[in-house]
């Protein structure tokens, strides 16, 4: 294929603490760079007006929270929004130079050819779809042929070919797990679907998903590209035994000797259930909880009362240990180390966790449900995510017979081949060669 340039928008890799979506993004773009594309990230960031402190504001502001404002300073700042969102907006370029050392951001953002950005993009694309029912059509010097946005977001670029990732459709089939307003996200998809280009999806399921829910969108327009687990090679070509000394040395855990589940503390996570199980299965064994707390909603805040892990207002047993958010360095590390990931989702578009734990050498305990029995394979324990004796089984049979989890962990290369970045790479550069086509 022809060297392309490709847009990728910096919406969740700008949060201040990572998400899956962020994961994706970072891999995405840096699949595309080896691909040999060129790159320009699209970001929401204040970098200011004056094209000489635009690279210095970018890399002070990306991650943190909107400086205070006084009462004068937000009355223009919504003024402007609101111009914007009325006649269209435009990122101003960010220079890329070696001024500012970078080094402390290699692990959170990807190596963009180049940056552009816009103060509240992404709130005054909201805006619009509330108040105009249609996208923010965005517009940047020199766009790039397509621009992939990660995330259903309601912003079009100018002169591109406009992709969105569409990773499931949960606040939809799950609505009751999610915060979402449910109106305003059917509003949003809806839009996306008609507006698109194309649209990216991780799995068959999601794939299945989006043509069953909504009939009117041909089945052409929809790819399912997959996604890798980007592991670090550095990660993967240590010995083990050197992170099972830096996890004990960290964490006081010894290696294949604790369960671990991470991501994100929302009711699809099934963490109630996942507890409930543990404690049945009356293992020995730590469970290592990691993730960060304002995920969850009010059934889930339950289990993190009074600071420590509490089960329906109640303390539970001394083998739970609950991590916050961890770099993503070190959690890998401590996925490598683990006994086994519990990852049992009630519903998931693609599943990271359980691929990236599976990369690692790690058995896993995940669902019969939605994606995952084709991410996980026969490199784990499927079971019913609603059956809490069903996972309670597969953590003892995990805790007490070795040759289960060899056959898991034996079982694991077969499976991440379907997910290799060389496969990754001809799923994406078919899609784009379609969508260029059309």
């Amino acid at each position: 294929m022809t060297r392309l340039s490709i847009g990728i928008d910096g919406y969740n890799l700008a949060l201040p603490r990572g998400t899956g979506v962020a994961t994706y993004g970072f891999g995405l773009t840096e699949t595309i760079r080896e691909m040999g594309h060129s790159t320009l990230g699209v970001f929401g960031v204040d970098v200011g007006t004056r094209t000489e402190t635009r690279e210095l504001f970018f890399y002070d502001r990306i991650g943190r929270e909107r400086l205070p404002e006084t009462r004068r300073q937000r009355r223009r700042r919504i003024r402007r929004e609101w111009l914007q969102m009325l006649r269209g907006a435009t990122a101003a370029q960010v220079p890329m130079t070696d001024r500012v050392e970078k080094g402390a951001f290699a692990e959170k953002l990807p190596a963009f050819d180049r940056l552009v950005s816009l103060d509240g993009l992404f709130e005054i694309a909201d805006r619009r779809l509330r108040h105009l029912d249609s996208f923010l059509t965005l517009h940047v010097d020199n766009p790039p042929d397509i621009m992939h946005w990660t995330y259903p977001v309601p912003v079009r670029l100018a002169g591109a070919k406009n992709i969105y990732t569409l990773h499931d459709l949960v606040p939809l089939k799950l609505p009751y797990t999610t915060l979402d307003r449910k109106g305003d996200y059917l509003r949003l998809i809806r839009h996306c679907l008609t507006s698109a280009d194309h649209i990216c999806t991780v799995s068959e399921s999601s794939r299945n998903d989006i043509l069953q829910l909504f009939p009117d969108v041909p089945a052409n327009k929809v790819t399912n590209s997959y996604q890798t687990a980007p592991v670090p090679s550095d990660l993967l070509d240590r010995d083990a035994a050197e992170d099972a000394r830096f996890v004990e040395g960290m964490f006081g855990l010894q290696h294949r000797d604790y369960f671990l589940f991470f991501g994100a503390l929302d009711p699809k996570k099934n963490l109630v259930r996942i507890i409930e199980a543990y404690l049945t299965s009356q293992s020995k064994t730590p469970l290592v909880i990691v993730g960060a707390r304002h995920w969850g909603t009010e059934q889930e805040s339950r289990l993190f009362g009074g600071g420590g892990i509490a089960l329906y207002g109640g303390p539970t047993a001394q083998g739970i240990r609950q991590l916050d958010y961890l770099p993503r360095s070190i959690l890998l590390r401590l996925a490598r180390g683990a006994k086994a990931v519990l990852f049992p989702s009630l519903y998931e578009g693609f599943g990271l966790p359980a691929l990236e734990a599976i990369r690692l050498g790690t058995p896993v305990i995940s669902s019969t449900t939605s994606s995952l029995p084709e991410v996980v394979g026969e490199a784990g324990l499927l079971v019913d995510p609603y059956d809490t004796n069903a996972i309670a089984e597969a953590i003892r049979a995990l805790d007490t017979n070795p040759a289960i989890a060899q056959r898991l962990i034996d079982a694991g290369p077969a499976q991440i081949a379907k997910f290799s970045e060389a496969a990754y790479r001809q799923r994406l550069a078919a899609m784009y060669a379609r969508v260029l086509q059309a």
